[in-house]
């Protein structure tokens, strides 16, 4: 996909584990064909940024080589899937079930079509959106969603042959077609969950969170902190939504150090309630460099605040509405109260407005 820093690659790892030495290899590739940005999305996948024309192959070869790729429908389960003793069911087979009915409709599908079956455990998915949602409310009963609209209760065996009848008509609709097609639009209810960081129990153990800084590390960070790992004994992380990796049966020093090397270890962190861009110091329409702007002005978000530092308009980090949204324009900084990005702001601050002046407008915004 082209964006303002070249072209950007996400790269859905199967089952969303990564050995150290896997998460390495794949920073230093990001530096090699890329301008060594790594993100961990929203949802828990990898993406790599300012890869060009000619890099492009060669970094997908090279990662190939790596880490096995997914491809074809997005299924999405939580990170500690099977593995989390409160989860009502294990969403795997069900999971399993749905990606090999979908098979068949292959790139009748468009490629945004997100299915998430959600076992309830710790780690939910809830507040991501999906075209189509399994909820678990017990070992054999799944709630059903289509476009976050709810719609039945419904048997494993019946759940998978109603997510196949909603993506055949899906597919028959065309690649563009999405579930909000099928169903009346109404507001979805903004679910709150736990951030993936801290600790974590496993049936087979313990998961440590811990969080890239808005999302992205370049590579150089992501290589210490692969080496870190193993010098702590840890086996592998696993991708989690909210920009975290889950370090398996980590002991309790590599939190401190993570944090040393810059990475969110604390769910106080304020980092956390701040969505930012790469902005200018990436992007061509950045009109101010929004990561470390957001970096600067996170001790002064209140404590019940979140924050959207976006470089322009098009708010790319954060599409929905924030309680503040801090927007780079020609001529200054708009600060938007209860909007998004592209909305008209309440004011506009000089562009040589200083950072205490920014972060007074945020503290009374």
């Amino acid at each position: 996909m082209q964006t303002g820093d070249g072209l950007l690659a996400r790269l859905r790892v199967v089952d969303g584990m990564l050995t150290p030495a896997q998460l390495g290899e794949i920073a230093r590739l990001a530096a090699l064909h890329g301008n060594g940005l790594v993100e961990v999305t929203a949802r828990g996948n990898l993406q790599v940024r300012g890869l060009t024309e000619a890099s492009t192959s060669p970094f997908a070869n090279a990662v190939r080589a790596v880490v096995e790729i997914e491809t074809g429908l997005v299924v999405e389960t939580p990170p500690l899937a099977g593995d989390d003793p409160t989860e009502l069911a294990d969403p795997r087979p069900l999971a399993a079930t749905i990606r090999a009915l979908a098979a068949p409709l292959g790139e009748r599908l468009g490629p945004k079509v997100t299915v998430v079956v959600d076992g309830m455990g710790q780690l939910s998915r809830a507040a991501l959106k999906a075209d189509i949602r399994l909820t678990a409310s017990a070992a054999d009963s799944w709630a059903l969603a289509l476009a976050d609209q709810k719609q039945a209760s419904l048997s494993t065996d019946e759940a998978a042959a109603a997510v196949f009848a909603i993506l055949s008509e899906l597919a028959a609709r065309g690649p563009t077609a999405r579930a909000s097609d099928l169903v009346p639009a109404t507001p979805a209810a903004t679910q709150i969950t736990r951030p993936p960081i801290g600790s974590f129990t496993r049936r087979s153990g313990t998961a440590s969170g811990i969080a890239l800084p808005f999302g992205a590390s370049d590579s150089t960070a992501l290589i210490a902190l692969a080496a870190l790992a193993s010098r702590h004994g840890i086996g592998a992380f696993r991708l989690a939504p909210q920009h975290a990796l889950l370090a398996l049966d980590a002991p309790p020093a590599f939190a401190i150090d993570a944090a040393a090397l810059g990475f969110v270890t604390d769910r106080a962190d304020p980092r956390l309630r701040i969505s930012a861009c790469i902005g200018s110091m990436g992007c061509a329409s950045g009109h101010i460099p929004a990561r470390l702007l957001a970096e600067k002005l996170a001790p002064a978000l209140p404590a019940d605040r979140q924050l959207h530092v976006s470089g322009c308009a098009k708010g790319c980090a954060h599409p929905r509405r924030a309680a503040l949204t801090l927007v780079g324009r020609d001529d200054g900084y708009g600060l938007v109260i209860d909007g998004t990005a592209g909305d008209t702001p309440q004011s506009v601050l000089r562009p040589d407005a200083s950072e205490s002046v920014l972060a007074a407008a945020i503290r009374q915004g």
